[in-house]
């Protein structure tokens, strides 16, 4: 199913459905209105009550009464910009901020209790035995990630909110279905850092009716915002935190304002100080990378710092440039390693643009991940994700994310070998840094060939990500690297860019349909079936976001429609 950010709109305009709870009397006046409602939609499981309550579901249609409009808006001026990109407009620094950028005397709110020392961050689901996992993980900061590493099946959308409900009232548990029990033992916890999902996200199973009576689907990132904020925000503020959230997917300074006058409002609607939010944004676009300054400013007031999200980096930079000929083209995604110039130029100018502005500086995952049944693919890992480390310590990052528990010593060694005993390096100022609009888009520099291999390695794991994907697990290990829905999007957005380039691999083979569906078949052929496994589903998705005409903006949209 081919996507794009005006279908997803269309669709979201769906017809009302019967309410569940009695029908809002209407306003009297010149224009007849209704109060805005949350409709659920899907069947309640165990428990879903004590998230969906009457007071949560008032919440969240508040906050799209008041914001669901804009972020239409912005989803529009998305695919403006993706026009634009497509039609030779290259990203730029923008003239009409230049102030912004210019001005030595601001800075942003900074890291708030818990925050301080974020050397070393585990990522993950919220599933309860993943959550329990984090919690005992011994790492300074959990990445509760609702978005990325999360299949947003209705069941792990509400389970996942229960799980953090009850994380932070010290009573999650949970017992595996062959008996074995987990629960968090450690005396010191992660700082919980929300990920709630990005603006192009839809939640299908909740409706937002508006004031005009119209139905439409609720936002992915008010619900993950709302429920967690509205049940804990003062249960983490008790605790000596608070509420803090990761921002992901922006491509603009006008997006992390939405996010601020979100923030403002929640806080003033639940009698919450102004400023006690703190969030991390991710700058994993090529459009964000132009307005650091600008997504900082307009955050100050609650911002903690950037985060260098690698992976979707590198799928934005193919999905803006896939069809601007050859020279755009990208080799292997082996090949697309942190010391090819542009990505040198991207993480330099985040760490440097994060100090100036007195805000963290948080690397990205390597996707390398310990096999507790191999030595050698561990030794491997370790070794990798030790040069990793020492490379971003050695930047001037304050931390890094890492995916899997085994690897946090190795991490924070390297990290403590450069802070010692300090909490982070924000004083470091990276005054020798001076990024150019032509080295962040310096693409051709990078060299490097494609391969039979990294075609057939690149339909392998997207197709095996989706159908894990389909059965609900949104995080995967996959010949030993972990991957999730941003590894998958650099997969197929390169198999569409190879195919519409005509590319011919290293080894002088054309890339195309014909060689793409025999390798789909193969891939398939060497996997053990099993009952209830989505791998046909898969083969459907893949095809119509790496075979078709149309390149989808996100795989994740279609065939979340379609299956989820």
């Amino acid at each position: 199913m081919n996507t794009t950010p005006s279908m997803t709109l269309e669709r979201e305009r769906t017809d009302a459905a019967s309410a569940r709870r009695p029908e809002p009397k209407r306003a009297t006046g010149s224009f007849q209105t209704v109060e805005p409602r949350i409709e659920v939609t899907a069947p309640l499981g165990e428990r879903y009550d004590e998230i969906l309550t009457p007071d949560a579901l008032a919440f969240l249609a508040e906050l799209h009464d008041r914001f669901a409009g804009t972020r239409h808006e912005l989803l529009a001026v998305r695919l403006q910009t993706r026009v634009d990109a497509a039609n030779g407009r290259d990203p730029k620094f923008l003239p009409e901020t230049e102030s912004i950028r210019n001005n030595a005397g601001w800075r942003v709110a900074g890291a708030g209790p818990g925050l301080e020392d974020r050397r070393v961050e585990i990522t993950g689901p919220t599933d309860r035995k993943m959550a329990i996992n984090a919690l005992n993980s011994g790492a300074k900061v959990w990445l509760a990630d609702q978005e990325d590493a999360t299949s947003p099946t209705w069941a792990n959308v509400i389970e996942g909110q229960l799980s953090l409900f009850d994380a932070l009232r010290d009573r999650l548990e949970y017992t595996s279905p062959e008996g074995k029990q987990y629960r968090v033992t450690a005396e010191q916890t992660p700082t919980i850092v929300m990920r709630p999902r990005g603006w192009h996200l839809v939640e299908k199973h909740l409706k937002f009716h508006d004031r005009a009576g119209r139905a439409m689907h609720a936002s992915g990132s008010l619900v993950d915002f709302g429920l967690y904020f509205f049940h804990n925000a003062q249960a983490l503020i008790a605790a000596g935190r608070g509420p803090y959230f990761y921002l992901p997917k922006l491509e603009s300074h006008r997006e992390a304002k939405l996010w601020n006058d979100i923030f403002v409002y929640a806080q003033n609607r639940l009698g919450i100080p102004q400023g006690t939010v703190r969030a991390t944004v991710l700058i994993e676009t090529i459009q964000a990378a132009f307005q650091m300054d600008e997504i900082l400013y307009e955050l100050r007031d609650h911002c903690a710092g950037l985060n260098a999200g690698r992976w979707d980096y590198i799928f934005s930079i193919v999905k803006t440039f896939r069809s601007r000929g050859r020279r755009w083209v990208m080799p292997d995604r082996k090949a697309i390693t942190m010391t090819v110039p542009f990505m040198r130029a991207y993480t330099e100018l985040l760490v440097a643009t994060c100090h100036k502005r007195g805000a963290h500086a948080i690397g990205g995952m390597s996707a390398f991940i310990p096999n507790r049944r191999d030595p050698e693919v561990t030794e491997r890992a370790l070794a990798a994700v030790k040069a990793d480390k020492r490379r971003e310590a050695g930047d001037g990052f304050d931390g890094t994310w890492v995916a899997h528990p085994d690897l946090i010593p190795t991490a924070r060694a390297e990290f403590d070998a450069v802070l010692g005993d300090r909490p982070n390096q924000v004083d470091r100022l990276r005054d020798d840094v001076h990024v150019t609009a032509a080295e962040l888009l310096d693409i051709p520099s990078i060299g490097g060939e494609v391969t039979e291999g990294g075609v057939r390695d690149n339909v392998s794991i997207a197709i095996r990500y989706i159908e894990s994907w389909l059965r609900g697990t949104g995080a995967a290990a996959i010949d030993n690297l972990m991957e999730d829905a941003a590894t998958a999007e650099i997969s197929r957005s390169q198999i569409w860019q190879w195919l519409n380039e005509n590319t011919v691999t290293a080894e002088g083979t054309r890339i195309d349909q014909t060689s793409i569906v025999r390798l789909m078949a193969e891939a398939v052929a060497a996997l053990p079936r099993f009952e209830g496994d989505r791998f046909d589903d898969a083969i459907s998705v893949f095809r119509s976001v790496a075979l078709e005409p149309e390149f989808p903006t996100f795989l994740t949209v279609g065939a979340y429609a379609r299956f989820l």
